[in-house]
């Protein structure tokens, strides 16, 4: 009786070993899952789908600790695998499957070694001595447990598709496509520069549709050539797909599940964008430390594919620094992204690889400025991509991050496009020199000219000023300089027009000019020891070289006056009309006035001239006016 009760109770729970004689083990089926089955959902299709009669579920407890450790972290893998678990046990209830936990639980060290194996090793192990057919979807698990001789049933994690889901909002002329949770799918369509965002339908996305997409695109990322998972954060996650670039963005990271898919719509050749002969001889002999700038969506990272396939056309060795890799280049163009994660490991590579050229596709961070300025400097041809709104905003991301005498030798040419096309071309030359505005030799300095590659036009100059770094815009120097001058020149005209209203008034600079002057008043303005002078100088905070001046001949006219109730006015011959006359009281030069239509010039008795004209005229004062012929 008790022999009965103990095969009876064996026989429930299952718990016989394959190698009892007596027991026929063709009657039941153990299986022990790892992570990987269990997280993609296979394992419950399998048991919802397949009748596995006597079966039981034998699920280690690494495979728990592994998952709430992940979910412990924040990560979806552990919530996700967590969720399959509770689905595994009511698919048993329903199917009349037993499922149980077995095993130790990974110590401290099996943690930390998790990454090389430690944990797979683990559920190998449980499956051995369970001797249980071990289900998996990891590639690499399965050839070891078939190495190991232990039974093994390996499951394609992902049924590929020819055509992936999200491709059938893609038409030919969308650049990106942008999903998120309880909004609208929307679409940018158009080309670079020129586009609109559109809503591809009405219906909002839901959570579990881009969950599918996600799913898919990560699945179809492991098994295709041309997938790379680029960037994983928590919460976050960046695919390149061929020629799609994915960006998941999961909450908390987002306010709601997003994923966003761009792609380029075109390929240009450098012959394309229509570069002047002039830029495409520098691009060919000269140009080596090149930037490509511009706002996003601009079309950027098309023209560095079409500078790539122009320097690989020229006979030169390229290869790329990217991440995501995204360029459309040809297979003998190697793209490499950031070696363990770091772009300068990527570049102690190149340096023994020996490229002609190097495309940099998106400079970001501090660190890929030194490592783009180390590899010029090194001597290999740099072609750097940055997101700039504004091309001088470019080079000024340099500054602060090299030496300001450096960067001349590190860029050579500043591309900057909008709109898909090349609006402005720079280069960069480092002299020594006085910066516009300024006058004193003293203040010369290592100067860098940005200059208008087509015109050779001086538009910026780069020094330093003080302890600052400075960029000056010398078109609005030179306008703003314009101005000043010209006021300064009427202020000095004004003030010399009491002595010689012919006065002849250069200025060359805020702070000097030359003044001719009538030879014969030349003492008068100088006066007594050059008081007369001094004090104008004072008084106009300018240096003034005085010189005699050209002799004028000057014609005195002859006038009639009619006076009104409010207004004096001089009667001229018609044909002054619209010339320049001088008037003079007393000798003492008094204004200079235009004669109007019909030989006239009026005066306004309320007006100060016109009250000094007519206390001239009450006190018989000459008043004359002179025309200089």
């Amino acid at each position: 009786m008790v022999f009965y009760v103990q095969c009876f109770t064996i026989l429930n729970f299952y718990t016989v070993r394959r190698d009892d004689p007596w027991w026929k083990v063709s009657n039941i089926t153990r299986i022990v899952p790892d992570t990987s089955v269990i997280i993609n959902g296979k394992l419950v299709e399998i048991l919802e789908k397949e009748e596995l009669g006597q079966c039981e579920i034998v699920i280690p407890a690494a495979v728990i600790d592994e998952l709430q450790a992940q979910a412990s972290k924040g990560r979806e893998v552990g919530f996700k695998g967590l969720e399959q678990v509770k689905k595994i046990r009511e698919v048993a209830e329903k199917k009349g499957y037993t499922i149980r936990f077995s095993g130790e639980r990974p110590t401290l060290e099996d943690i930390k070694l998790a990454r090389s194996g430690r944990i797979d090793a683990i559920i190998r192990d449980a499956a051995k001595n369970e001797q249980a057919t071990l289900y998996t979807s990891d590639y690499v698990q399965a050839l070891v447990a078939e190495a190991e001789g232990i039974p093994v049933k390996y499951i394609e994690p992902y049924e590929r598709k020819l055509k992936l889901s999200f491709e059938e909002y893609f038409t030919p002329d969308t650049l990106s496509l942008h999903l998120k949770s309880g909004v609208p799918p929307m679409a940018k369509r158009g080309k670079p520069g020129s586009f609109i965002l559109t809503k591809v339908r009405d219906e909002p996305s839901t959570e579990e549709e881009l969950n599918n997409i996600i799913n898919e695109v990560i699945e179809t990322a492991r098994l295709s050539e041309e997938g790379c998972i680029e960037l994983v954060r928590n919460h976050a996650m960046v695919i390149q797909l061929g020629q799609y670039r994915i960006a998941i963005a999961k909450p908390p990271f987002s306010d709601g599940l997003e994923v966003t898919i761009v792609r380029p719509i075109v390929k240009l050749t450098l012959e394309d964008y229509k570069l002047s002969a002039k830029l495409m001889e520098r691009l060919k002999n000269k140009a080596e430390g090149i930037l490509i700038a511009g706002p996003p969506g601009s079309g950027k990272t098309t023209f560095a594919s079409s500078l790539a396939e122009f320097y690989s056309s020229q006979g030169k060795i390229v290869k790329t620094l990217e991440s995501p890799r995204d360029l459309q280049v040809g297979p003998e163009i190697t793209q490499y992204g950031p070696l363990e994660g770091d772009f300068e490991k990527t570049a102690e590579l190149l340096l023994l690889v020996r490229p002609d050229y190097t495309i940099f596709d998106e400079i970001r961070k501090s660190r890929d400025f030194q490592v783009f300025a180390d590899m010029r400097l090194a001597g290999v041809g740099m072609v750097g991509v940055v997101h700039a709104s504004d091309p001088v905003d470019a080079i000024q991301r340099f500054i602060g991050r090299l030496e300001l005498g450096m960067i001349p030798n590190v860029i050579d040419t500043v591309i900057f496009l909008k709109d898909g096309e090349v609006k402005k071309v720079y280069e960069l030359n480092l002299v020594v020199k006085v910066p516009s505005g300024m006058t004193s030799l003293d203040l010369a300095r290592p100067v860098i000219e940005v200059r208008d590659f087509e015109t050779g036009k001086l538009e910026y100059e780069i020094y330093t000023y003080g302890e600052e770094n400075v960029i000056v815009p010398v078109t609005e120097l030179e306008k703003y300089l314009e101005d000043s001058l010209k006021t300064i020149k009427e202020k000095i005209v004004e003030k010399f027009r009491i002595y010689d209203p012919y006065a002849e008034v250069e200025v060359l600079s805020p702070n000097k000019a030359i003044v001719k002057v009538d030879k014969s008043i030349l003492p008068k303005i100088i006066g007594k020891r050059g008081e007369t002078i001094s004090r104008i100088e004072h008084e106009l905070g300018i240096s003034i070289d005085l010189m005699p001046g050209i002799p004028k001949h000057r014609k005195e006219i002859e006038y009639e006056y009619v006076e009104t109730s409010k207004t004096l006015e001089f009667v001229l011959q018609d044909n002054y009309s619209g010339e320049r006359v001088n008037v003079y009281i007393g000798g003492e030069y008094l204004c200079t006035v235009t004669v109007g239509k019909n030989g006239r010039i009026k005066f306004f008795k309320n007006s100060e001239n016109g009250r000094k004209i007519v206390r001239a005229l009450k006190e018989g004062a000459d008043i004359k006016l002179e025309f200089v012929v």
